[in-house]
């Protein structure tokens, strides 16, 4: 007897390549069954899904997650868990010194999955005043690679912002960076990097220092260290950083994600390699609201279900080494899903700057399977995120 039978929707399994009517169902915490059909009298609770998408779980690389001490954290379970996003990576919230607080306080009482890279800053992001980066003594490598030896079943890299004045002073250049990569190489791990304003003469410093494996966050913002050149083409450098296995993450947050970049990009072939909301205390009530609204823009770009839904599911499993077990609903697999509307209409899309795009699709998560149970929230939250519409 399944706990839990899932019938009637289309299947959007990527990992797998299918894109069909199947029914799935769930026992024990996995994937128990995927076929044509299955009768809902071999299952305990069954959810008739017709005309609806089922999809994995969804991932997001990039999300910050420590409330009440993070300036820019916000609460997981509702915000990612019951908007779709069963397992999230808190992109640097904390450091060395408040990693442990973010495992006991946030992590380990959570039910939405949660793992972290850490911040080159041994404080993580406390303040939206004064950057962690300020005093380069909080690059601490040391401190860095001892917790991460710690903690290494949650922390899956090292973090680094570089944006000049708010997050890194003048005087630390582009030092934290270098700290970082030698954090992350003694970890044997790869490093996440927000490049936009850094202290540099253009982005082809920063990717310079960069490896196959390593995250470049926020691709599609508009600073003078962003992927575009003067004429608004792709920099070469950018170009050689993902031949050589540089990952481009979309990071879309308040001020990462503009039409023209994007567009621009698409136009000459360059698409993210994972699709990540970079949600947080400024970006909830818009224009990020969620990680399924994020996606929802992919499909006006012109990306298939298969090929958004890939960025969001399979291919970040890769990159956390969760291939099989977590973004896909093989049989075996952890059962995480999401059934989604996509509704039809006229919906208004807002990029960093507040510059709309009106789309005709939109994904929204009608019902959330974590761990072969479906996920109810216990009650609405003041932060929970409205929609754009």
């Amino acid at each position: 007897m399944h706990d839990l039978l899932i019938s009637g929707a289309t299947l959007i399994d990527p990992a797998r390549g299918i894109n069909a009517p199947r029914d799935v169902a769930f026992a024990s915490g996995t994937v128990a069954a995927v076929a044509d059909s299955i009768p809902a009298s071999e299952a305990r609770q069954a959810i008739d899904a017709a005309g609806c998408l089922l999809t994995p779980g969804m991932i997001d690389l990039h999300v910050h997650v420590f409330p009440g001490v993070s300036c820019l954290g916000v609460a997981p379970d509702p915000n990612c868990l019951a908007r779709g996003a069963t397992t999230v990576v808190d992109a640097g919230s904390s450091g060395s010194d408040t990693f442990p607080g973010f495992r006991r306080f946030v992590i380990e009482v959570s039910d939405t999955r949660i793992f972290a890279t850490l911040n080159i800053s041994t404080q993580g992001m406390l303040s939206s005043h004064v950057g962690e980066l300020e005093m380069l003594e909080y690059a601490d490598v040391d401190a860095c690679c001892q917790m991460i030896d710690a903690n290494r079943d949650l922390i899956l890299g090292v973090k680094v912002r570089l944006t000049r004045d708010a997050v890194v002073s003048q005087r630390c250049g582009l030092e934290p960076l270098h700290r970082a990569r030698a954090a992350a190489d003694a970890a044997g791990l790869p490093i996440m990097v927000h490049p936009n304003m850094a202290w540099a003469d253009s982005l082809d410093d920063v990717l310079a220092v960069m490896k196959k494996g390593d995250l470049l966050t926020h691709t599609y913002h508009d600073s003078d260290t962003g992927i575009l050149d003067e004429e608004g083409r792709v920099r070469p450098a950018v170009l050689e950083a993902v031949e050589r296995g540089v990952l481009l993450d979309v990071g879309h947050g308040a001020g990462s994600f503009e039409w023209h970049v994007v567009e621009a990009a698409f136009e000459q072939g360059l698409l993210p390699h994972t699709i990540s909301s970079d949600l947080h205390t400024g970006n909830i009530a818009g224009p990020v609201h969620d990680l399924a609204n994020v996606v929802s823009k992919f499909l006006h770009l012109g990306l298939s279900l298969d090929e958004a839904f890939s960025r969001v599911t399979s291919v970040p499993a890769e990159v956390i080494h969760q291939a099989g077990q977590l973004g896909t609903l093989a049989p075996g697999a952890v059962g995480d899903a999401v059934v989604f509307e996509l509704r039809e209409g006229q919906f208004d899309f807002r990029d960093a700057p507040g510059e709309t795009r009106t789309g005709s699709r939109k994904l929204e998560p009608v019902t959330v399977v974590k761990g072969g149970r479906v996920y109810r929230q216990p009650r609405p939250t003041a932060n929970s995120p409205s929609q754009e519409s």
